[in-house]
């Protein structure tokens, strides 16, 4: 059992930390009030082979492992929780099907572009009446010559204005329950299909969430992603990589939230005495400490066992569900800290707080991550 990280996933820890420190924090906060989307900064990170990181190099990608690919969300959402969460779902939600489950003409004429970072990829699957229930979608595709006609709406889909290729399911046999939903790839621009309203949220404000309409949009019959009926199997499959991006997403906004509040109890000075050395918050920060790092060994198993071609549904279950919960202890925590001045835009740890709200909610809720860690360790019952 090994726990160092390799030279390479050493290598790219670091220059991911030394881009966010030196691009990303100095417009951190602007980010966050004006809901600007960074464009800049995505193109910059495309240069730096980050926006395709585990993407193989024959598709445009930089082929490091998964574990590269959480070190470099972990350290970006350190950071910018907008930026990590964009990185998080363009990567293991958009590109990561294409790749999974796309033939071999869908891989080299889409993945090129967007691991680059010239462009970007959304996954539709949530619906108004399909959220905790993804099975529930009512979007359909219906096959007509040498095109399927796709009727719904998706909401809360990150990026999905903005994308260039959306990832949606939708049902192709009403029949067949599960077995009879699909995915496919649509592409921005394709006749019958608009972008809605972007959504104002309380956090992550940096990052685009959009509803999208489909009125008898027109997609090529080879944009089938895989074979009919395949859709729910993969979008499965997808969210458990994707549970592993958001894991990472809430250690990073932890270990920024930690980071803030260890430096101002060294410097917040009550009773003649700087914070730091009152038992009340050494014990807050050893808590902090001790939850981010059993966060990290957890999201970092996921990613080992996904490595290693093993099933990892329960492991990432896990590790987004504990490191989720520990990043909101860790942030309220940090606010507690700093006091009334925690409360304050001012201080990053009001907005880390904010942003990591997400994380417990997106790639499926908690409740969700633990009835999946149920099922696993229990069965059929």
């Amino acid at each position: 059992m090994d726990f160092a990280l390799s030279e390479e996933q050493q290598m790219i820890r670091k220059t991911v930390r030394d881009f966010a420190e030196k691009e990303i924090r100095p417009i951190a906060r602007e980010i966050d009030t004006t809901g600007q989307f960074p464009w800049e900064i995505i193109r910059k990170m495309g240069n730096l082979g980050l926006m395709g990181l585990p993407i193989p190099e024959e598709y445009g990608g930089s082929g490091a492992d998964t574990i590269s690919y959480a070190l470099a969300v972990e350290e970006i959402s350190r950071v910018s929780g907008s930026i990590g969460i964009t990185l998080a779902a363009h990567t293991s939600l958009g590109l990561y099907p294409i790749y999974r489950f796309g033939t071999e003409e869908q891989k080299r004429k889409y993945l090129p572009h967007l691991a680059s970072g010239q462009g970007l990829a959304a996954f539709g699957l949530t619906e108004p009446e399909a959220g905790s229930d993804a099975a529930a979608i009512k979007t359909t595709a219906v096959l007509d010559g040498d095109h399927w006609v796709i009727n719904g709406q998706k909401i809360f889909i990150t990026s999905g204005s903005i994308a260039d290729v959306v990832i949606i399911a939708a049902v192709t046999d009403k029949s067949a329950g599960t077995r009879g939903i699909s995915s496919f790839i649509v592409e921005k621009g394709t006749p019958g299909f608009r972008p809605g309203r972007d959504e104002e949220k309380m956090g992550l404000k940096g990052s685009v969430t959009s509803q999208l309409f489909f009125e008898d949009c027109r997609v090529p019959k080879e944009n089938l992603l895989g074979e009919p009926g395949e859709g729910y199997k993969q979008f499965l499959i997808t969210l458990d990589g994707g549970r592993i991006s958001i894991g990472a997403m809430a250690i990073g906004l932890a270990q920024g939230a930690f980071e803030a509040a260890v430096k101002y109890s060294k410097e917040r000075v009550q009773f003649g005495q700087p914070i730091a050395r009152f038992q009340a918050i050494q014990w807050m920060i050893a808590d902090m400490a001790t939850e981010i790092d059993a966060a990290r060994l957890l999201v970092y198993r996921a990613a080992w066992l996904k490595d290693k071609g093993v099933r990892f549904t329960r492991e990432a279950a896990m590790a987004k569900l504990y490191a989720s919960e520990a990043a909101e202890r860790a942030c309220f925590k940090a606010i507690q800290i700093h006091g009334g001045y925690g409360y304050m835009k001012e201080y990053d740890v009001e907005r880390i707080y904010r942003d990591n709200r997400l994380t417990t909610i997106g790639e499926g809720t908690s409740e969700i991550q633990r009835l999946v860690i149920a099922r696993q360790v229990l069965g059929e019952i």
